[in-house]
């Protein structure tokens, strides 16, 4: 069966199994001037305004953060954190860090009792999970950099929508009656909060947020100090003081983001812009890229034994590095050179046997699983010049903390459960860590986010990125592997079904339709667990045709509320 028959074969499964729909009809979304993808109808219409009225890449990002925040507060937001890639038209390239960090007070033993045990869900639920948010300065530092609109004109998109109201949809209302419970008992006395119901949501439900209206004007008018000092502020600190948080007024006006030098690497012809430290994401997407290279995975159908079985090896070593040498750059030694180095690699890889599964427990010990869903947000956006900026950002879980900001209307964090709570414990996503990533006073916790920029022949060809926790790198990987060895186009790269392995637990998750029935066989015959996941990460593609158009991808598929928008 040649490839695009096997991909068929395989959407189509996917399609039918994982979303049940009768028909999925894609729109063209090919543009000449500059188009923006994002998970939310709304923010995407805000980003592609802006780009309309001559606003730059970065202006459009700055402009979609803050909307996010607005129609997407399970994971965009004002009190999370994330990263962005930036390559300008010039084909200068950068890395902007504006992840959370831990509190001054926060220590290494803060969620264990008495005995050394961890306390469950101390790190993921309520006040104490709370990392001190990077995504305001984050954004201030973008627009102060590079940004060409007033920043006036870019956070008002986001007031407009918290004042006159947004309308959920089907997705949206499902999501926050699915927390409501959650959210309602952690917030227990700020009953005039729009996300605080003793009744369902409804689609088509208008939902104002006036009190995260008046944040955002203070955002607008004051810039960094609307959020970090002032009324805000003074709200944060008494919700951290309500709850017994640790985040401080000097926490808040100590926080600064950073700009970090792109990770840089190459596969085949395409050089790949990527996002380093505290962010997992780059090094260990050089890495599964480099073990595609020196195995050459093209060679091998979409979605057979090889294909698949080959990058479950490649993704089991690489997870393990991950929880062994990633954390701050700030606070730990990273071998970067030595972990992406030709020889390490060739070594790391040299004992993959096609025709056998390798034992997590004999790469690494140690035994987790799984525990909680994730929600994270990217967003890609290029412009009529040629910049582009690739940007996730994060509250780490569903409404991150669960907690609202009484008075601000907005949810804050649960960021520092990506710390390692205690050496060999899995955090929400099952992912281990050790020292390099435990908690310290200021410390950045280590991140899987990877947004990821990829030129071709010195030609910027695709901004890309995914939320999805620990399936965010292998997610990333897959879709420039398609692009790059099965010669898939945009659409057809961000549709293509996934499948994740990340060292612990020792399984192999697919997404329905991802594996034929035969080749799961197969995999099962080499001694792989299979686990069928809904869905494995959620891409927001941008292509660059050779003729200069822009194609943006939308992953429809796995979420329907997704959408390129262009002009």
């Amino acid at each position: 069966m040649n490839l695009k028959k096997t991909l068929s074969v395989a959407l189509a499964t996917l399609f039918l199994i994982a979303c049940n729909h009768k028909q999925f009809v894609q729109k063209n979304n090919t543009y000449k001037n500059g188009v923006v993808v994002t998970a939310n109808l709304f923010a995407s219409e805000v980003g592609s305004d802006i780009l309309e009225q001559g606003g730059n890449a970065f202006d459009a990002a700055v402009a979609v953060q803050f909307a996010l925040a607005v129609v997407y507060p399970r994971a965009g937001n004002i009190a999370g954190g994330g990263f962005a890639v930036i390559r300008t038209a010039k084909g200068e390239s950068e890395s902007l860090d504006f992840r959370e960090k831990a509190p001054k007070a926060a220590n290494e033993s803060m969620y264990l009792d008495e005995n050394g045990n961890v306390i469950e869900g101390l790190s993921q639920t309520g006040h104490l999970a709370v990392g001190v948010p990077g995504s305001v300065d984050g954004m201030v530092k973008l627009h102060q950099k590079y940004g060409s609109l007033t920043w006036e004109k870019l956070i008002q998109p986001a007031i407009d929508l918290a004042k006159n109201g947004v309308r959920l949809t089907k997705l949206e209302a499902d999501k926050l009656n699915a927390y409501r419970e959650r959210i309602n008992k952690v917030n227990a006395g700020k009953n005039n909060c729009c996300y605080i119901k003793d009744t369902e949501f409804k689609t088509g439900e208008l939902i104002k947020n006036p009190q995260l209206e008046n944040v955002l004007v203070r955002i607008k008018n004051q810039g960094r100090n609307g959020f970090y000092d002032g009324e805000t502020a003074e709200l944060i600190i008494s919700e951290m003081q309500r709850g017994k948080g640790l985040i401080s007024k000097e926490d808040l006006l100590g926080y600064e983001s950073v700009w970090r030098p792109a990770l840089i690497g190459k596969y085949r012809d395409c050089k790949v812009i990527s996002m380093p430290p505290p962010s997992s994401g780059g090094i260990a997407l050089m890495q599964l890229l480099k073990g595609a290279e020196e195995f050459n995975l093209g060679q091998y159908q979409f979605g057979s034994l090889e294909h698949i079985h080959l990058m479950v090896e490649l993704e089991r070593r690489v997870y393990a590095d991950r929880a062994t040498w990633l954390g701050d750059p700030d606070y730990c030694s990273i071998p970067k050179e030595k972990l992406l180095s030709d020889e390490y690699l060739t070594n790391r890889y040299s004992n993959i046997d096609m025709n056998g599964k390798s034992d997590s427990q004999d790469i690494k010990a140690g035994n987790v699983e799984v525990i909680e869903s994730f929600e994270t947000t990217h967003f890609s956006v290029v412009d009529k010049w040629g910049n582009a900026v690739s940007v996730t950002t994060t509250l780490n879980g569903n409404y991150g903390s669960k907690v609202i900001v009484k008075g601000g209307g907005f949810f804050l964090n649960n960021e520092m459960d990506d710390f390692s709570i205690k050496p060999g414990v899995p955090n929400q996503f099952g992912l281990v860590g050790g020292k390099a990533n435990a908690i310290e006073p200021e410390k950045r916790m280590l991140s899987s986010m990877t947004p990821t920029i990829v030129e071709k022949n010195d030609k910027l060809f695709m901004v890309t990125g995914s939320p999805g926790g620990s399936t965010i790198i292998t997610s990333v990987f897959q879709n420039i592997i398609n692009a790059v060895e099965f010669k898939m186009n945009a659409q057809e790269c961000v549709n293509a079904p996934r499948i994740h392995s990340q060292w612990l637990p020792d399984k192999v998750y697919v997404e329905a339709g991802a594996i034929s029935p035969t080749v799961k066989n197969e995999l099962q015959n080499l001694g792989h667990a299979i686990q069928e996941q809904s869905r494995i990460g959620m891409m927001a593609n941008i292509v660059i045709n050779e003729d200069g158009s822009l194609v943006g991808a939308p992953d429809t598929l796995r979420h329907k509320d997704s959408r390129a928008i262009g002009y």
